[in-house]
């Protein structure tokens, strides 16, 4: 536990007396179990990472999207991997990743920070962007932070009253943070309904939203093109241009974002090195060469597979 003059956030649990009172009765490995019922799961979607070997996780897609916006954010202030994967997994524990309007006392928040102890307004911190961002601030003010074990570095942050609880999502926000950084080809997946309107190019995907949400989450700036298709540049990132691999990697942590975000976005295709994912493969929906994709497409997917043929390395295509 760090000193008292650390802005102390809400216990690991959320909801009303009663729950507190049933969270305080079980072993710390049940809280999450407890969770599941308080913070309900919205229909949207599920989205798998794979980092190779056993380092894999499934989240649901709005989760996948608040993980997606903590390593951006991260990417922005120039962190290093860990610190991604400390901040989701202290809001795996706090909120199951979602941004709730209530929790312990008054935690609120991705990470359930509490207004009394110094952490913002509320209205600050229901904000996912000031939220995470006095995360961050907090976690680089402790010394040593990155030679942590994860659980210890979130803990220092958080000063919990269930101060082993973040160790248990350690292997899910490794699986996403690798795979939202670029460290993987093709390892994030979505498995999303189409929305509706997606045979429209107008309807599929609103890309004023798309491009204020890379500004947002990568502080990158999007192009958009004909036919409802985006073009996100990863060469803005830290060192995304000057990688010696011409900004391939850094594409492949974009072109996971637009994955991870379609749920928000509405996104049916995103297109990178070759490759495009489709909303409209349903369950089988992955990473295939855009070379092999079928002749029946809706508007917008034949629009990202054509704008694929003209990416430069590092670029990636939204529609």
């Amino acid at each position: 536990m760090n000193g008292g003059s650390r802005p102390r956030s809400g216990l690991s649990c959320l909801g009303g007396l009663a729950v507190v009172a049933v969270v305080l009765a079980v072993a710390v490995g049940g809280v999450v179990a407890i969770l599941t019922h308080v913070v309900r799961s919205p229909e949207s979607g599920t989205c798998r990472a794979e980092a190779g070997g056993d380092l894999g996780a499934t989240l649901d897609g709005d989760q996948a999207a608040n993980a997606a916006l903590m390593v951006g954010l991260a990417q922005q202030r120039d962190l290093p991997i860990r610190a991604t994967t400390v901040a989701i997994s202290t809001a795996m524990q706090e909120s199951k990743l979602r941004n709730i309007d209530y929790g312990d006392r008054d935690s609120v928040g991705l990470f359930q920070q509490r207004p009394s102890q110094g952490w913002g307004e509320v209205e600050q911190i229901m904000d996912p962007v000031y939220s995470t961002g006095r995360f961050y601030d907090e976690l680089v003010t402790i010394d040593g932070w990155a030679d942590m074990s994860v659980n210890d570095a979130a803990q220092a942050v958080q000063r919990s009253g269930y101060p082993e609880a973040y160790a248990q999502h350690e292997t899910m926000a490794r699986a996403f943070a690798a795979n939202l950084v670029g460290q993987v080809e093709g390892g994030l997946t979505c498995r999303l309904s189409m929305p509706d309107g997606a045979e429209d190019a107008s309807a599929s995907l609103a890309t004023t939203y798309v491009t204020d949400l890379a500004s947002r989450d990568l502080g990158l700036t999007a192009e958009e093109r004909d036919a409802g298709v985006v073009v996100v540049d990863a060469g803005g990132l830290p060192d995304g241009a000057s990688a010696e691999d011409g900004g391939t990697a850094a594409g492949w942590g974009v072109a996971h974002w637009g994955v991870a975000t379609a749920t928000e976005t509405g996104a049916v295709a995103v297109a990178t090195d070759g490759r495009v994912w489709l909303r409209s493969g349903g369950d089988d929906a992955g990473w295939g060469a855009v070379g092999d994709v079928g002749s029946e497409l809706s508007a917008v997917e034949q629009a990202v597979v054509d704008a694929a043929a003209t990416l430069e390395p590092g670029q990636v295509a939204i529609g």
